[in-house]
């Protein structure tokens, strides 16, 4: 494994630390600065949105520098996001700096899925991205309920101080270990008009798709899981968070499977995960009543729905062929995009009155929406490859190069 993984794997950490330690802050931040806890609540979804458009804008703005130097301005501005929240005197600052850190989150994360990929022989390249994104399942598993509990008894903000050290150290790792990986995809795709004629490829968009839709439906059930868990499953509020590290666990362990067995088929794994995430979903919701049926399907969720990730990564920069870098940050804004979809859509159910095991059959019914498009994808591109044709986008590619190869001829 090459070691300048450890080091992207560590930026994943932080981010993810910082996308979803707030959760269990929210109290405290609110308190500090004299907002409700629905304004507070913002800061939550102000970074999500933010996310998407780092991973589209700016993103699209660093696709002719070198990958390696963009990773680490990244880190730079995660590091000053955080140190803003860290010290923010009020909720406004707060706020400025979460948008700040959430801007490097889609770009670094759509950028490190291209070095890492790099970095590995092409039968590799899914678990390589699995690898960093092991950074992510890990602030799940182990970074949100100690920063939570940190903040709980230290202050708020020695969490956001934890975060901006840690992002020190991912920045020092990037520059010391983390290859050249040359002058972004410009001399390849030509610049930012070439990276966004990947996205005439059909089945560029259609990944995107199914990534908001199979992430959608994962997410819309464990937004309101703490609900679920302590008023139809019976636990206390007190053992919610350690059942939160079974689901990390599961994470942990369907990133690294999905990664691999997405290095040997992409669709196959994909379909495979999907369909045993609707299974899972609509098991959870008739058995939620159900202590330790619970507990396994809190496991089976993350596992099934993480066991997607590098997958759903690696087909999008397949299909974008060879400009991916804009492609696959922008399928990290559609992650964030079906966060937003599932948190919505189970918050429309709990509101008309379904109960607190309906976002879960929400989940259910958009993941399903999901596997559909993902077997109509599936089905697509072993028609184009049976023809001999990988995707719309390598066939501009080959068009192109027959085209210049023609006038050089000429000029000969």
């Amino acid at each position: 494994m090459p070691i300048g993984l450890i080091a992207l794997a560590l930026g994943g950490f932080g981010i993810g630390l910082t996308e979803f330690v707030i959760m269990g802050l929210l109290p405290e931040v609110a308190a500090d600065f004299q907002v409700s806890e629905a304004t507070a609540g913002w800061l939550i979804s102000g970074y999500a949105l933010a996310v998407v458009v780092g991973a589209l804008l700016l993103t699209a703005a660093v696709t002719r520098f070198e990958r390696k130097p963009v990773l680490a301005v990244l880190m730079v501005l995660f590091i000053a996001g955080n140190l803003v929240s860290a010290i923010a005197p009020d909720y406004l600052l707060m706020m400025i700096g979460r948008i700040i850190a959430a801007l490097a989150h889609g770009a670094f994360f759509g950028i490190g899925a291209v070095v890492a990929a790099s970095m590995v022989a092409p039968t590799k390249k899914a678990g390589a991205i699995a690898i960093m994104f092991t950074g992510l399942t890990a602030a799940n598993v182990l970074g949100v309920p100690f920063g939570t509990m940190l903040g709980q008894a230290a202050g708020w903000r020695s969490t956001f101080w934890a975060i901006t050290a840690i992002g020190v150290l991912a920045l020092v790792g990037i520059l010391a270990l983390v290859p050249n990986t040359g002058s972004g995809d410009t001399a390849a795709s030509g610049g930012l008009r070439g990276e966004l004629r990947a996205f005439r490829s059909g089945q560029v968009w259609l990944s995107i798709l199914v990534t908001i839709l199979g992430y959608g439906g994962m997410f819309g059930a464990f937004t309101y899981i703490a609900f679920t868990l302590t008023e139809v499953t019976g636990f206390s509020a007190a053992t919610v968070p350690w059942l939160l590290i079974l689901f990390g666990v599961g994470l942990f362990i369907g990133n690294t499977v999905g990664g691999k067995a997405a290095d040997r088929n992409v669709d196959r794994t994909l379909l495979v995960a999907l369909s045993a995430l609707v299974v899972v979903l609509v098991v959870f919701a008739l058995t939620a009543g159900n202590q330790p049926m619970t507990i396994a399907s809190m496991v089976l969720l993350g596992g099934f729905g993480f066991a997607t990730v590098p997958g759903l990564q690696m087909r999008v920069m397949k299909y974008a062929t060879t400009a991916p870098t804009l492609a696959s940050g922008a399928n990290i804004g559609a992650f964030n995009v079906g966060n937003a979809l599932g948190a919505w859509m189970g918050g429309v159910t709990i509101t008309a009155g379904l109960g607190y095991t309906s976002p879960i059959w929400a989940g259910a019914g958009i993941t399903l929406l999901g596997l559909a498009v993902m077997v109509f994808a599936a089905a697509a591109a072993k028609r184009h490859d049976a023809a001999g044709i990988t995707s719309e986008a390598e066939a501009d590619d080959a068009n192109a190069a027959g085209e210049r190869e023609g006038a050089e001829l000429q000029g000969a």
